[in-house]
């Protein structure tokens, strides 16, 4: 439920509530920005999508645009106040709009194709928008199609990202494959985002660039619990997290197999954060499936995880769950990679943060522990700093950990063994 106040006022007065019901997310973006206008942008899932509506706390009315399109939308503030900058995803592609709110008229702005990370309109009304592909890097442009800025030294561009879509027990995936220039089939590196409620959209990514460069295939999946496809999919990983997302892996797997992209004696699974716990999940749930593992900033013990974490995070995984472990102990054994460290097969490489906020060091202490205990081949790096490191030599220096593994246990240039 939403509340607020208008005004300055501090005296905790509600000048206006706005609830959609259980399950169905609000989000404030902001009050008008014009002196004394009430009204109030917010995103709604009232249709299973993210879609912005205005908000009058004077009058009450909700002004939701009539934008026929599929997918979802995010909208901003016109600094007159008089339209809307909706942001519309699809399929891990952008397109800009401009919304007039008084004419009730859409306006498609020219954006090549790929992603728009940040967008923001000037105090004049020209648009300037930070853009990526899987091709080519990261650039900042004006709605006039020039470049605003030039970075000294340009990132070289990598290969596109083709789509796929396959069908898994929960509906139909949607993946993003980036392929080295070979017909044979290749090493390939399943690529895993964070969140869980995140996504990988086609724009560019350094750490996939580097593989794709030294030959590796790289595959992105956007299981279910992925941002981007609608509400049912963000929350349809809460039956038995991970694993559900697993399943979805395993099926974007077999696809790129039988389509004779991947090697399937050369599969690497890979993540970050939460991509770095699936990952470790993975190996010891599909110990089958997969030659090699590379885990950065994992979970590999959930309950530990939850003991350590800040509350913020542990509400998040009550919601995630179901509730704690302490409510739900098999529940979260299930999904914890740490249940499974006997079954791994595979080479490891965990890349922790000794100083992580998000996922505290002793449940990976605890998962490399039941890994020694077990006689289970692995290589650990720990380094001090947050979540992830924002030092450049840091993150080139982690980029090389894993490109150096991922060559001695999974060649990209011939099978292994």
């Amino acid at each position: 439920m939403l509340r607020t106040s208008i005004n300055g006022d501090s005296d905790g007065k509600t000048v206006g509530e706005l609830w959609d019901g259980p399950g169905r997310g609000l989000r404030v973006v902001g009050f008008a920005p014009l002196s004394g206008d009430a009204r109030l942008l917010i995103q709604h899932e009232r249709s299973g999508r993210s879609q912005p509506l205005v908000w009058d706390l004077e009058s009450g009315a909700c002004n939701e645009p009539r934008v026929d399109l599929p997918g979802e939308l995010v909208g901003s503030w016109y600094p007159h106040g008089k339209a809307l900058l909706l942001r519309h995803h699809r399929h891990g592609r952008d397109e800009l709009y401009r919304y007039d709110l008084t004419a009730d008229q859409l306006t498609r702005l020219d954006t090549p194709r790929g992603v728009v990370d940040a967008c923001q309109i000037r105090p004049d009304g020209s648009l300037e928008y930070q853009w990526s592909s899987g091709e080519h890097p990261h650039v900042l442009l004006a709605d006039s199609g020039s470049q605003v800025l030039t970075p000294p030294t340009p990132a070289p561009p990598s290969v596109p990202l083709a789509d796929a879509w396959v069908d898994s027990p929960g509906g139909r995936v949607h993946a993003l494959v980036a392929q080295p220039r070979t017909d044979a089939p290749a090493a390939t590196v399943f690529m895993l985002h964070g969140g869980p409620g995140g996504q990988v959209a086609d724009g560019f990514w350094p750490a996939r660039a580097a593989f794709v460069d030294a030959g590796y295939c790289v595959i992105h999946v956007n299981y279910r619990g992925s941002s981007g496809y609608g509400s049912a999919w963000l929350y349809a990983d809460r039956e038995q997290p991970g694993l559900i997302e697993l399943e979805d892996v395993a099926a974007v797997q077999d696809w790129a197999i039988s389509a004779g992209i991947a090697d399937p004696d050369r599969c690497v699974l890979a993540g970050v954060s939460w991509g770095g716990y699936l990952t470790l999940l993975g190996l010891g749930t599909q110990p089958e499936r997969w030659a090699a593992g590379v885990a950065s900033v994992p979970i590999g013990d959930l309950v530990a995880l939850y003991e350590d974490e800040m509350e913020p995070v542990r509400e998040h995984d009550r919601s995630l769950f179901g509730g704690s472990p302490e409510e739900l102990p098999e529940k979260w054994a299930r999904s914890s990679p740490i249940s499974y460290a006997n079954r791994v097969q595979a080479p490891i490489l965990i890349i922790a943060s000794r100083n992580d906020p998000r996922c505290p060091i002793r449940q990976v202490d605890n998962y490399l522990a039941t890994l020694t205990e077990l006689g289970k081949e692995y290589e650990s790096y720990l380094f001090d700093a947050g979540h992830f490191s924002l030092v450049v030599e840091e993150q080139i220096h982690q980029m090389a950990l894993q490109l150096d593994f991922c060559a001695r246990h999974v060649r990209p240039d011939s099978p292994a063994g």
